[in-house]
């Protein structure tokens, strides 16, 4: 239970402290280029972790019904459609990110 309270105060401190430097004013980059190259370097970052988190889900889904269709082959026809239908809202909230990368890079 302690280390449930100290993830909250962690988490409360630093939505506290995080909200001042928000309120700053952005700094001048030293030239256009180099604004150009963070904010690309950004969007690739992130869609990475999209994609990353994108397979580590298929590949549970796929791995979790597998083992499920092994354990009752009787109903491996629905558990085959919940996996495609899951599989495709994956893809879909995967593309949406990447999407959104793209634009703001």
């Amino acid at each position: 239970m302690s280390k449930l309270v100290n993830v909250v105060v962690v988490c409360c401190m630093v939505a506290l402290l995080a909200s001042p430097a928000l309120a700053q004013e952005p700094a001048e980059p030293a030239t256009p280029a180099a604004a150009g190259f963070s904010m690309n370097l950004g969007a690739a970052f992130g869609a990475g972790i999209v994609l990353l988190g994108a397979g580590f889900g298929i590949a549970r889904i796929g791995g979790s019904a597998v083992e499920s269709m092994a354990r009752q082959p009787e109903v491996a026809g629905n558990i085959q459609t919940a996996m495609i239908i899951a599989a495709a809202l994956i893809e879909g909230a995967t593309f949406f990110a990447l999407i959104v990368c793209i634009i703001s890079g």
